[in-house]
């Protein structure tokens, strides 16, 4: 007979060696790659084929041409079409940074390449908590009330599972072209649409279907303009889309698509990352004065963990145009205000996440206890806003998929949102749930690693046990909980910024190419609590003659003494981190996770 599990011993985190690919690494030593950089690249391109060079040297050379989205030519002569004849037009995205971020590439197209002036131009952006993702029915009531009324709706990051809404439209006369990236229902694109541009579609080309909404958004804005130089309604000389692709590159990261072996969003984020940086935008210089002289230049953890919270925060509790506003401000003082309203937002959001994390946290380890694969919370006073960051909480804490869910606005129903771990496609598994129980899941959307759902409160434990099926068909023997995986140990010698500068050459990082963890037993020096509440560590750790600061974010819970002290050894999971105060740069290292060796 087994020996029971010990449900706390199975849920610190363990630090575990990142499985490489040794052909990935031995073609990267070929090529000029350092030891360092190689081991790096192994660890994050399991499996992976294609020519190295497009991945650790991104450029927008290696794009492929937007005529191999399927509907690509089609829904840009419909555009061009609207833009020619003067057509009202509307742009119906979703709230978050993606959708944002895809508004403002096709408003700015629209209005200040094409010429179409702002009062033939409708701004369509659902309220998360009253009107619900996609092209959900309120949006569609908006749309049909506007006087004039448009005759073409444009939607980004949207659109692909919302057919019957789609087919209100085009009775009353609207075209509706649907550009999106999320995965496509079984019974494939919405059929009263105009025209659906979709990577993840059966019969698109598009070599990459891992592309944020933005990205298909300014692929499709693009193609129009080739198709309105062509009928000479621009001339050829009329400014390319590539400027926007700033705003590409912080929706891409915030929506947290693959940069590991896609060649497009590593492209455009590295661009965009040199566009913002020049900072010729309001938004952007806002910013970089909101964080100080020291933030500059941005990178992607600039985008993912500074402003994708901002415009997300907005979106989460409140309505979402002041974070388009704050986007599209053409001046300083004006972005700053808005910039001031997404902050205090961004505040209330963790102080709501805070709480209904603990509530939630509590709650799964009733599932814990009783082995579920994936961790399905109702919180029955919960921020509907709120849902993904506390899911991804879970995640973070248990090392499981994770599902949030809180009631929604339209009484007998739930609204929930989910975050995944590698081992699981969310999207497949919420379909496979459907499948099975499909009166449980009426409404639901997303893709591997997130996804949204809808659930009538009768059949919320019809739904749970559907998805605990599918999960468990999906994971199999997966060993599930929190695992940290590292880059293995550094020397004491490579603990410098010259180090960090190799590092840094591969960038950018983000999901699926996460930003080099290390590991390696360190004698603690000294150490202080920091932050507020004194959850923070600040700590000065040594190997060797080698000695270097540190800091560990949420090492303690408010009140709680560290269970270390200085002269004490630890093996610690760390990255390293460019320090920049009043212009002078250090080395320091921010620790993940930290245990007594």
């Amino acid at each position: 007979m087994n020996a029971p599990v010990d449900l706390h011993e199975s849920l610190k985190p363990r630090i575990l060696p990142r499985p490489r690919d040794a052909a990935v690494e031995q073609r990267a030593l070929a090529e000029g790659l350092t030891p360092l950089q190689a081991r790096i690249l192994a660890g994050r391109l399991g499996g992976y084929e294609g020519e190295l060079a497009p991945l650790v040297a991104p450029s927008l050379r290696y794009l492929a041409h937007p005529e191999r989205l399927q509907d690509g030519r089609r829904a840009a002569e419909r555009i061009a079409r609207a833009v020619t004849e003067g057509e009202h037009i509307g742009i119906l995205t979703d709230y978050d940074v993606d959708g944002i971020t895809s508004h403002v590439v096709i408003r700015r197209t629209l209005n200040e390449l094409f010429g179409i002036p702002e009062n033939r131009l409708h701004s369509l952006i659902g309220h998360r908590i009253h009107d619900g993702y996609g092209i959900s029915l309120p949006l569609v009531e908006r749309t049909l009330s506007l006087s004039p009324r448009p005759s073409l709706v444009i939607t980004a990051d949207c659109g692909s599972s919302d057919e019957p809404r789609i087919a209100r439209l085009r009775e009353a006369g609207i075209d509706v072209v649907v550009s999106d990236h999320h995965a496509l229902p079984t019974e494939g694109p919405p059929a009263s649409a105009f025209a659906t541009v979709n990577p993840t579609r059966d019969d698109c080309t598009y070599p990459d279907p891992t592309i944020a909404g933005c990205m298909v958004a300014w692929l499709v804005m693009s193609l129009t303009r080739s198709v309105l130089i062509e009928w000479g309604v621009l001339e050829p000389a009329t400014p390319k889309l590539s400027p926007w692709l700033s705003y590409v590159a912080l929706g891409t990261v915030a929506d947290c698509v693959s940069l590991g072996g896609s060649v497009a969003n590593r492209a455009v984020v590295a661009h965009g990352l040199t566009l913002i940086n020049r900072m010729e935008a309001a938004c952007w210089r806002t910013m970089a004065q909101r964080l100080g002289a020291d933030s500059v230049p941005f990178d992607a953890e600039t985008l993912a963990f500074q402003m994708g919270p901002r415009i997300n925060a907005r979106s989460r509790l409140d309505d979402p145009y002041a974070a388009l506003h704050f986007m599209l401000a053409v001046d300083d003082a004006t972005a700053a205000g808005h910039l001031e309203t997404l902050d205090q937002d961004n505040q209330s959001r963790k102080s709501i996440e805070a709480e209904m994390t603990e509530r939630a946290r509590g709650l799964a380890m009733a599932e814990l206890e009783a082995g579920a694969p994936v961790l399905v919370v109702l919180l029955e006073e919960g921020h509907p806003g709120v849902q993904g960051i506390v899911a991804s909480r879970l995640v973070q804490a248990f090392g499981r998929p994770a599902l949030v869910l809180t009631p929604a606005a339209q009484p007998g129903m739930l609204t929930g949102s989910g975050r995944s771990i590698e081992a699981l496609h969310l999207r497949d598994a919420l379909q496979r749930a459907f499948e099975l129980a499909p009166a449980s899941l009426p409404r639901f959307g997303g893709h591997r690693g997130a996804a949204g759902v809808g659930v009538p409160r009768e059949a919320f434990d019809d739904f749970r046990q559907a998805l605990l099926q599918a999960a468990r068909e999906q994971l199999g023997d997966t060993e599930l909980g929190p695992r940290v995986f590292t880059d293995g140990e550094l020397e004491a010698g490579q603990l410098d910024l010259k180090t960090l500068d190799e590092i840094e050459a591969l960038g950018p990082y983000g999901r699926e190419f996460d930003a080099p963890l290390f590991e390696g037993v360190l004698r603690v020096e000294s150490l202080r609590t920091v932050g507020a509440d004194g959850s923070h560590l600040m700590l000065e750790l040594s190997s060797g003659a080698t000695s270097v600061r540190a800091i560990w974010f949420r090492a303690l819970t408010p009140g709680e003494m560290p269970a270390f002290d200085a002269g004490d050894l630890l093996r610690c999971a760390y990255k390293l981190n460019r320090n920049r105060w009043r212009g002078r740069e250090s080395l320091q290292l921010v620790i993940e996770h930290a245990e007594p060796a």
